[in-house]
Order: C-alpha cells, then structure tokens, then sequence
C-alpha cells in the first residue's frame, strides 16, 4: 500500500472508529419475546434518511456495481442473484436486521484491492438472506470471493429468533503472498442475554468446538500466527487481542457505552468500571454479553440510546465548564484536542449530537412477517427524536424521510432530518431551559404509537398479506407525516416561548397574554446559583457592584 492510501485509510479509520453504537436483546431477555437490535449512526456531517431496495427478480448476466457507502466511490461490480428481497432501513422483509460499528483494527489488514465495503456489504446481505445464519454466510462467501475494502468492522446480524455478533477483517492487499481475503468470527448471543458494541471489537475468546453457536474463517488463528501477532495454544486465541486490542480509547471512548448499557439492566456493573474508565491497564475485561436482571422492553432499550452516562463517573451532564449555563451533556468535537501540549478528551456516551439516523429494530416470530418486523427509526440524535414504526413490508416510503431535493447542503421544511436538526440546535445550548418541552413532545407521540400498536396490528394480522402490507405502509407513513407535522410546531413553540434567552409564561398548555391582550411579561431566569458562583470565582470583582 503506498503512503497516500495508506494515510487516507488511517484518517477515515480515525474517523469511523469512534462513531456509532449497537445494542442487541435476545428473544427471552424481552418483556414479550421480541428479538431487538439498534443503531445510531454517528457519521459526521452525515445526511441521510430511510433507504429502500425494493424486491426484484433478475436476469443471468445482470450485474450490481459497488460503490463505497461513505464516500460514493466506483470500487467495482458483482453478478447479482436471481431474486433479491424488499428492504426499508436496515431490515427486509423476512425481519432480518443488521447494523454495524467500525473499530478500525490493524491498519494493515486493510484491502485496498477488496470490491465490497462494509456498508454496500449490508445492504446486499439484507437484500439476499431470510435469516442471520444465512445472512452471515452470504456476508463472509462475498467478501471471501470479492475482497473487503473497509477496515475491522463488528456486525448485529438479527432475525426473530436468533441474534449474533459477527466481527470481520481484510488481509491486506498483497495477493501474490496469500490467497486468503478475510478473516472473521461470529457468535450467537444467548437468547436471555444482551450483547453491545461500539466501536471497539468486542469477541475475544471463543469455543471452536461449539458448531451450533460459534462460526469462524478457517484462517481466523492461522493468519495471526503467520503475522507474528500470536503465538500461543489455540483455546487461547483471543480475536480482540490479536487484531484489535483495545487501548485507552477503545475503552473510554468506545467500551464505556456498552458498559452503560449493561450498568442499566445488571447489577454488579461496577466490577468492570476500572476497564471502562480505560486508565487501569491490568482492568478486568468486561463479558461479550450479560443476562439482565429484568426482561426489556421497546421502551427500554430507546431509553438506552439516549444515554449520557449519567448517574456514572462518566457522565456530562454535570455542572463543568463545558457544560455552559444550561448544561447541556453534550461535547464539541473533535473527541481530542490539545491544551499546552498535553492531550485532553471529551467523554463520548451513546447519545451524540452527530448521529445521522438511529433505529430500534423490533423482530417477532410468532406474529405474521409483514407485522412482525417493526422498524423504529429516528432522523437525528436518538435522545431528539421521536423513534416513529416503520413495518418491514413497506414499499412506499414517508416523504419526510426520503425528501426531493433535500441533501446535506439543501435545507427542506419538508424532511425530517432538517426539521428535527433545526430543533436539536436550539436545545443543545439551552439544554436545561429548552429540552424539557422537547422531551415532552418526544415522548408522548412514543407513548401514542405504543398504545395504538396492539390494535393496528391485530387488525393487519386478520388482513391478507397484500392487504396489510398496504394497511401498515399507509399507516407508517402516517405516522412519520404526523410526526414531521408536530416537530414543525415545536420549532415554533421553542422559538416564541424561549426568545432571547427568556421564557413566556404559560398556563393549561397555552402561552399567557395580559388582561390588554398582550404576551404577559417574559421571565428572565438568569444564570443558575452554581454558574453565578462559577463566574464569580474566575472573575472575582470585576462584575462585583459598588457598595
């Protein structure tokens, strides 16, 4: 690899491997059997919204060309297959569900020469599999036959009965030393267990011999050892340690979600709090997956994706300088940055302002496929929005999430991203005085979509499939209307109510007016005790008035 690439992929590597967060919960460690898998989608700059493949059948010759899903890049073309399968966001039609984090690993393991990347890689899969054990052998058969471009990369392959975590690396892209393409591993997580990733590969040692719940390259322990990367007895073999150990940021940055995440629904998490803290180098590793001390909910797990740390050593939301006077938990990026020579960082919880798109996948066996899959997806930072159902067997997308002439540089009052993004940015400076509204409007359409979701269904399952593929399509796209509709409204509330830093009062839901009908006097809050107190400190009397 010459310098130039070799740079690039070091700086997207750097770029990639501290965004995104996964969650994964197995069917009996759900409040009603759902298997449940989420994604945030923390790309800087990012601007996307619902994808759509629908179903096709093809011809022999028919080819697909492969462009890199970040960037847009020509990386080359394949043969497609004879029939591929509807897909909306990240779950098909047969409520199969696959996200992704990327942790980067050796950067020399990185395939210059590979065809498929890992994002072209999940929407191919969904579009070709009916379940994850088929998902995981069309994942690794196309990148063992074509070449994987991308760096390390940790995959939730979800279907409604089962949930794996399959992790996967290039072999460089010297192909006159070797034939092998990739290695990988992947392990089935236990149905009343929880698993997480984030960023940092998270599969260390793994049984060989366990067939029904462990699958792995032929080459996983063999490349390593032709590497010099280890050298030791083969149940010993650790994945993370020989392509991906974790450093400080690995743990900090990236191991600290998943840590919370358990911390939520186990007790004991504390045990583990040294190796998410990243400091202590002879910390014990936390566990692939834990099994919760109560089973979860939809709900609960939207919960998680909100996160910012808080009740933990880690969390932001506190009153530092950072925080600003209306304390808001989140950070500037970069992650890093430099003060008199000396590195610094900011914490990184799930919950990010730079999140893209979120998703909580919802996958149900006993319930028809077309109802089963119930894909919850959200248009920014999942603690901002409203997660809206989006049914697996939709064809015909909402316009707020699939907006004409919207893009990254095109604001449109019409799509959901840029409205709930005009929102966000006026809370997250005035978080303490603003978000209070916004988590009141979030979560009440959650709590409607909740409580109409058993009847809606119910009636689609006494529907024939054609009948309630319509019935639930017209309904999500409904709902996502109504949603873009209602954030539109709160854009307007926050700006009316909350202008120049005052606030309007109101009473029984409406903004008052004096007895001349006039807007009745604003309040003006000011700065909090602690802020004062801290202004104070670094000013000393140079705002002190005169005695």
């Amino acid at each position: 690899m010459n310098r130039k690439i070799s740079v690039l992929f070091m700086m997207l590597a750097a770029t990639y491997s501290l965004a995104c967060t996964n969650f994964i919960v197995g069917k009996k460690a759900s409040v009603d059997g759902s298997v449940i898998c989420t994604y945030n989608a923390d790309s800087y700059g990012s601007f996307k919204g619902l994808d759509h493949y629908p179903a096709a059948k093809h011809q022999k010759g028919d080819m697909r060309a492969i462009y890199e899903w970040e960037t847009n890049k020509y990386l080359g073309s394949i043969p497609e297959v004879p029939e591929t399968y509807n897909v909306i966001g990240n779950i098909n039609e047969w409520q199969l569900t696959i996200g992704e984090t990327t942790y980067g690993g050796r950067n020399e393991m990185i395939d210059s020469t590979g065809v498929i990347d890992y994002g072209s890689l999940i929407y191919i899969t969904l579009q070709r599999s009916k379940s994850a054990r088929e998902a995981i052998r069309v994942m690794t058969s196309l990148v063992e036959t074509y070449g994987y471009y991308s760096s390390g990369e940790t995959f939730s392959i979800c279907d409604p009965n089962e949930a794996w975590i399959l992790e996967m690396q290039g072999c460089g892209p010297d192909r006159k030393q070797s034939k092998e393409r990739v290695v990988w591993v992947a392990c089935r997580i236990p149905d009343n267990a929880i698993c997480g990733h984030a960023n940092q590969s998270r599969i260390g040692k793994f049984s060989m011999k366990d067939k029904d719940n462990v699958l792995y390259s032929k080459n996983v322990i063999k490349y390593a050892r032709q590497k010099g990367w280890f050298s030791g007895k083969d149940e010993d073999f650790s994945w993370k340690m020989a392509y991906a150990a974790p450093d400080f940021s690995g743990r900090r940055i990236c191991d600290a979600r998943v840590w919370s995440f358990f911390n939520h629904h186990i007790k004991g998490m504390d045990r583990y709090l040294p190796w998410a803290l990243g400091k202590d180098k002879n910390a014990e590793d936390m566990p692939l997956w834990v099994i919760p001390d109560k089973k979860l909910s939809v709900a609960d797990v939207m919960a998680d994706m909100r996160d910012h740390f808080e009740g933990t050593p880690m969390a932001i939301d506190s009153s530092d300088v950072g925080a600003g006077i209306w304390e808001m938990p989140y950070r500037p990026t970069p992650l890093f940055y430099t003060v008199d020579g000396k590195k610094y960082f900011n914490e990184r919880p799930t919950s990010t302002q730079q999140t893209s798109w979120s998703f909580v996948a919802q996958m149900r066996s006993w319930l028809p496929r077309e109802v089963g899959g119930c894909f919850w997806f959200g248009n920014d930072d999942g603690n901002m929005v409203a997660y809206t159902p989006v049914y697996c067997s939709m064809t015909r997308l909402p316009e707020c999430y699939n907006t004409p002439g919207a893009d990254e540089l095109t604001y449109s009052d019409k799509n959901a991203f840029w409205v709930e993004n005009w929102v966000s940015n006026m809370v997250y400076p005035r978080y303490s005085m603003l978000f209070p509204a916004l988590r009141e409007v979030r979560d009440s359409l959650e709590r409607a979509y909740f409580a109409k979701q058993p009847a809606v269904e119910a009636k689609a399952c006494q529907m024939s499939p054609a009948e309630r593929q319509q019935f639930l399509n017209d309904y999500s796209v409904q709902q996502a209307q109504q949603m873009l509709a209602r954030w539109k409204e709160l854009a307007c509330y926050l700006i009316v109510r909350y202008n120049d830093m005052t606030i309007r009062p109101e009473k029984n839901g409406r903004l008052e007016r004096d007895q001349y009908g006039l807007g009745a006097p604003v309040k003006r809050p000011g700065y909090s005790n602690a802020f004062a107190r801290r202004i104070i400190k670094e000013t000393g009397d140079r705002y002190a008035f005169p005695e």
